[in-house]
């Protein structure tokens, strides 16, 4: 069969790089298709099958689960539907497959190819998306259609409402999974799933990227999933794909705020060549409400090791680093390298490439550049042969609109968890809502933005984003001096009750006064001054019997508590910090 395939049946098709599933299927021409997919093809003036199309149509018409990366704008949406005109039974009035799409514009889209090509058969399609009233939504559903195209959250308002049930399925399929987890709508997914029949789906992946979170949804949701792969200048899976952005140097640090936004890393470290910049970076990615942290030679390997653990179990998602300080880390989900400034020798690059790709997933790596930087860039690549693709740096409605898709899909998600009463007790708020939306007034469209980005910045780990008041911040200090006062800790030095309680825990042990050396104290001494406020329980055995052992103990404690109060009285603070704390 597949020898008769020609560059007219399959365009493009010497240009690809086809990575094929075990068992592959050769692939069909528009002429060996069903007469009804041909009469759909003639329907839409499709006068040959594109590459993704003629590749895919085999193992879906077999009914094989497969995952397809192809980039957007491929022809993917036919590959889908074309299958489904004989899977699909038109005089059965219930859904029987779904599409799930990331954005109400794809979806909408999507709803017009599938009418194109289900005209004059029977089958019906409607479109559920958020952002419209669900009338005209729910008028379809009444009337039985057999397929749905919609985003994950409407499609689970439906399903929760329980005005679409799921029970005749016989195929789901989704498109650009890539972006959908990107917008946030992993827990719809998961949620959704709990509606699926229990027996065996015709399930179907499509995206333009692989990266190990989406490698992931296709084990849930897929029984054995292969991939099938069509490449044609553009990243695939086990691949690492480098892009750059050519911004100004004072720009670099908005400029990497919006890459943050847009491209939305699961997990990255961003390399910077120094100290110095590592320290800004990381404080601009934390003012910005992102879960960062830096690594550099600074730090201690206690610290180090601490903050890798925290990188490898998801608790810090952005990772700033030195060459030196990342040296032989690893962390197999990582999704992006972002290079602040281009390396000082070409061997770096590909190790801080290096970094990310791995494990079978796909990386990418995104270098920032002025006009200089470009140039060396350009020689890195040209060395090692690497294909450096341009990507437009974010401008601020690219950075709205990714926000504004995130946002809506977790707001959406805490709508449909809450109560009956919640949602009543929300609803007083709705004409004042309206009127500040109504309004051309910035400061009442204001307080709408606000609430939004507190919300958003508590998605990314921020516990409070929106400052407080000055008379609410002035009356907690106010009550937290109080407290202090009642306690004897007046924060100037050491407080009078606190000195009386350390010469009474003194002379309770037998401690050296203060002043007193270490050679005059008496034997049998404790823990130094500082630590009294100490439970008991947590003074060494042997200090309590006295004897060399507790002498060994004592000194080194008396000499750093020591040092301690003293800095603690020069710098204004108290000296009771617990024991081994590092005050850097």
């Amino acid at each position: 069969m597949a020898d008769n395939i020609t560059a007219e049946n399959v365009s493009l098709d010497e240009e690809l790089r086809i990575t094929a599933p075990e068992d592959s299927l050769p692939p069909l021409s528009l002429d060996r298709l069903p007469e009804n997919m041909q009469d759909a093809c003639a329907r839409a003036g499709w006068m040959r099958l594109m590459p993704v199309q003629a590749h895919a149509l085999p193992y879906l018409m077999a009914g094989r689960d497969i995952m397809v990366q192809s980039r957007t704008g491929s022809g993917k949406t036919g590959a889908y539907l074309l299958p489904l005109l004989s899977l699909l039974d038109a005089g059965e009035k219930k859904v029987q497959a779904l599409i799930l799409a990331p954005t109400r514009e794809l979806a909408s889209q999507v709803e017009h190819e599938a009418r194109v090509l289900f005209e004059g058969t029977g089958l019906t399609v409607a479109a559920l998306y958020g952002g419209v009233g669900y009338g005209r939504q729910l008028e379809a559903l009444r009337s039985g259609v057999q397929l749905i195209v919609g985003t994950p959250g409407r499609v689970l308002d439906h399903l929760i409402r329980r005005t679409l049930s799921l029970d005749a399925l016989k195929a789901l399929i989704f498109d650009e999974a890539d972006r959908m987890l990107s917008i946030g709508f992993y827990p719809d997914m998961k949620e959704i799933q709990r509606y699926l029949p229990k027996r065996p789906l015709l399930s179907t992946l499509f995206s333009a990227t692989y990266p190990q979170h989406v490698l992931n949804l296709a084990g849930e949701f897929l029984r054995d999933p292969q991939m099938l792969s069509l490449s044609q200048g553009q990243v695939h899976v086990a691949a690492i794909q480098h892009l750059f952005v050519e911004c100004g140097r004072m720009d670099k640090d908005r400029t990497l705020v919006r890459l943050m936004e847009t491209e939305n890393p699961t997990s990255a470290i961003i390399f910077c060549n120094t100290k110095s910049n590592v320290h800004y970076v990381t404080a601009v990615l934390k003012g910005f409400g992102y879960n960062a942290d830096e690594l550099s030679a600074d730090l201690s390997q206690n610290k180090r090791e601490d903050v890798l653990a925290r990188l490898r179990e998801g608790k810090v998602r952005l990772l700033v680093a030195t060459d030196v300080a990342a040296r032989g880390i690893d962390i197999p989900a990582l999704s992006h390298v972002f290079l602040y400034e281009p390396p000082e020798d070409r061997e770096s690059y590909i190790h801080r490439a290096g970094r990310t790709g791995r494990a079978g997933a796909v990386g990418t790596v995104i270098s920032l550049v002025d006009i200089m930087q470009k140039m060396e860039l350009m020689r890195i690549a040209s060395f090692y042969k690497i294909d450096l693709i341009p990507l437009a740096n974010p401008s601020d409605a690219d950075v709205a609109l990714a926000a504004g898709q995130r946002i809506t899909a977790l707001l959406d998600a805490r709508r449909r968890a809450c109560t009956g009463l919640q949602l009543e007790r929300a609803r007083r708020y709705v004409s004042l809502v309206k009127e500040a939306a109504q309004s051309e007034d910035e400061d009442q469209l204001l307080l709408l933005a606000l609430l939004m980005d507190a919300e958003y910045q508590r998605s990314l780990g921020m516990e409070q984003s929106l400052p407080q008041p000055r008379a609410v911040r002035e009356a907690a200090e106010s009550r937290k001096t109080s407290k202090k006062k009642e306690r004897g800790d007046t924060g100037e030095g050491e407080g009078e009750g606190r000195r009386s309680r350390r010469k009474r825990s003194r002379k309770d042990r037998g401690d050296a006064p203060e002043g007193q050396s270490a050679a005059e104290a008496p034997q049998g001494g404790d823990a130094p001054a500082e630590a009294s406020h100490e439970a008991p329980h947590d003074v060494p055995h042997d200090a309590e019997q006295g004897g060399e052992g507790a002498e060994r103990r004592r000194r080194p404690r008396r000499r750093g508590g020591r040092r301690r109060s003293a800095e603690g009285q020069a710098s204004g603070e108290g000296s009771g910090a617990p024991q081994g704390e590092s005050g850097e």
